[in-house]
Parts: structure tokens; C-alpha cells; sequence
């Protein structure tokens, strides 16, 4: 056999594995085994190959890019500037890294509708990770059906066609719920939009405390924005007074807005208004006074995530899984 005239299939024949094998191999993909890799580059070097980089990745369609898109609802003014927003995604960012992929950022405003052209057939990425699973699943699903590698950070209890990471988000609605009625809250508020897949588990956990209470539910359904709960407690303070002495806030983003309004008039937190948060971002603890929140994983949840995207990618079927999450008790709750 000819060395100068050696093609990828040859190649692949003396080393007993498939073309493909030996094109990730040579590009150094990190979904074939370190051993492997070594290998098969010993071979080729051995026999003058020399794998054509840009050519192979269109014969593989291969990237090595992965898009992290962020799944905004079209009604809301939550920004990728959200700062829980930015921590997860520089958490992705760093789990692929390690894997030697890059990220590429996107929004559900980008790609339209069509995510399998904007982002695969069109070589932009290999896969996807969708960051929420917002009021509707739609573009998700349609997505996961016509065979797209995805996995969606959401709530992991949805029933789904496709993987889910997140956190307990019932269970942390729960316990928020339990630790301001515990310690003397009689009127527990609820602030945030159910209608989001996260947000309606952290109600339902509400809820279910608030009823084992035997206290009357109170929910004020806004836009998850600081912004929106700035508003919307003004304006329930104008509308019917002091009507809650405890805040289960969706976020911390909306927790924020609405220590914000409390104290612009001069409503005592915790004396007057026990306030929890969720997500546990870097203000919750600086905050004055500090927000006690359900601390979510990122972290944990960035890998596991990556770590079941590269797991599709390489034909094996994944299932969506709880990460673990924390209550966080400062200042702003008794």
C-alpha cells in the first residue's frame, strides 16, 4: 500500500475501527478514549497521514462547537444579563472547556423557530443546551424529534422527550415556604409567574406548604425581572396595604426588586416582611439586609449536563436528573 496515497478508509482498516473513529481520533475529539486517540495518531504518523482538519469536519459535520441557547419567552424582559443567567452559562462554558469543545451563545430570539437548521443542519454546533424551559416547550420538543443532541436545563420532573437537569425546584418552594411560616408568618406572598415550568414547581411546593398550614394562599403573578417586583409590590402596597408579612420569591432577581420596594418604605425586613429568594446569586449575600435563598447547584449542574450532551452525541440514550439544592438562611428571614 502506498503511504502518500493512503486514505482515511485505509487508515481505518489497518487499525480495525470505523472512518469515523479515526477522523475524531486525529482531531483529537475527546468523546474517543485518550488510549485510543494515542493509537491511532501513532499509526497515521507512522504511515505520513496527515488528517485534512477543515475537510474532515465536513465530512463528519463535526464542530467540536456546542450552542447554549437561552430560552426566553417573547413576553418577558428577562435579559441574558439576568446575573443567574451569566453564572450558569460561565459554568457551562468552563465544563466544556474541559472537554475541549467551544460555546457558542445564542437566544430563543436568534434561532426563531427553527432550531434544527439555525444550529445544526447549518454546521453552527453539534448540539444544543437549552438554558429553560419557559411557558412553552414547543421548539424544544420539535427539536428533540427530528433527532437534534440537546439536554435542557429546566425542571427535571416534566414529563419529556428529551433529558432535563435542574433542581428540586418543588422541594425548594416548599421549604422556603415552611421556614417563613415556622418562624410567625401568617401571609406568606408568592411572587413570581407560575406559568414558567421551574417557577410552577416552586409554587406547587408553595402551595402544599401554605396548606399544611392551613393559611390562605397569595400569589402576585409578575415577570421574573427585579424590575417587575419593584412594580408589583408598589402597587399591591397602594392597592390593599401590608396584606402579606412573608415573601416566597421565584427568584433572587425578584426578591431584590422587591426588598427594594419594602424598604422604600421603610417595611422592616425581617421584622415586618420575612423575604427568601431562589438561585443564591453573589448579591444575595451582599445585599442589605443579606437574602436568605435556595442556594441551586450550578455547578454540579453545568457538568452533568455537558457530561449527558457528549453522552447523545456519542449514540447513548440519557435520562433527565435532580440536582441538589440548599436553604440558605440569612438576614432576611427570622
Amino acid at each position: 500500500m502506498n503511504d502518500k496515497k493512503l486514505k482515511l478508509v485505509d487508515l481505518a482498516k489497518l487499525a480495525g475501527v470505523s472512518t469515523s473513529t479515526v477522523s475524531r481520533a486525529l482531531n483529537d475529539n475527546p468523546l474517543i478514549k485518550l488510549e485510543t486517540r494515542q493509537k491511532l495518531q501513532r499509526l497515521a504518523k507512522k504511515h505520513n497521514f496527515s488528517l485534512n482538519t477543515a475537510a474532515s469536519r465536513l465530512r463528519t459535520q463535526k464542530t467540536n462547537v456546542i450552542a447554549v441557547m437561552i430560552n426566553l419567552d417573547g413576553d418577558t424582559e428577562q435579559s441574558i444579563n439576568d446575573p443567574f443567567l451569566l453564572k450558569l452559562v460561565g459554568e457551562i462554558n468552563l465544563a466544556l472547556n474541559k472537554h475541549g469543545l467551544e460555546l457558542l451563545l445564542s437566544n430563543s430570539f436568534m434561532a426563531s423557530d427553527d432550531w434544527v437548521n439555525y444550529f445544526i443542519n447549518s454546521r453552527r454546533a453539534d448540539g444544543l443546551i437549552v438554558v429553560g424551559q419557559g411557558k412553552s416547550q414547543a421548539n424544544i420538543e420539535a427539536a428533540a424529534n427530528a433527532g437534534v443532541p440537546l439536554v435542557v436545563w429546566g425542571d427535571p420532573k416534566t414529563e419529556s422527550n428529551y433529558p432535563i437537569v435542574g433542581s428540586d425546584n418543588y422541594l425548594g418552594g416548599r421549604l422556603a415556604t415552611e421556614r417563613l411560616l415556622e418562624h410567625g408568618a401568617k401571609n406568606v406572598l408568592f411572587l413570581g409567574d407560575p406559568a414558567h415550568a421551574e417557577i410552577g414547581e416552586r409554587y406547587r411546593g408553595y402551595l402544599d406548604a401554605v396548606s399544611k398550614a392551613k393559611a390562605t394562599p397569595n400569589v402576585l403573578s409578575i415577570d421574573i425581572t427585579s424590575k417587575a417586583a419593584y412594580q408589583g409590590i408598589n402597587q399591591l402596597l397602594v392597592d390593599k396595604g401590608l396584606c402579606f408579612d412573608g415573601i416566597m420569591a421565584c427568584s433572587d432577581m425578584v426578591a431584590l426588586g422587591a426588598m427594594k420596594a419594602l424598604k422604600e418604605r421603610y417595611i422592616s425586613i425581617p421584622n415586618d416582611v420575612g423575604l427568601i429568594g431562589f438561585d443564591d446569586i453573589s448579591m444575595a449575600d451582599i445585599s442589605h439586609p443579606s437574602l436568605s435563598t435556595i442556594k441551586q447547584n450550578t455547578q454540579r449542574a453545568s457538568i452533568i449536563l455537558v457530561e449527558k450532551l457528549l453522552a447523545q452525541l456519542a449514540g447513548q440514550k440519557v435520562n433527565s436528573q435532580v440536582v441538589e439544592i440548599e436553604m440558605i438562611n440569612r438576614q432576611s428571614s427570622k
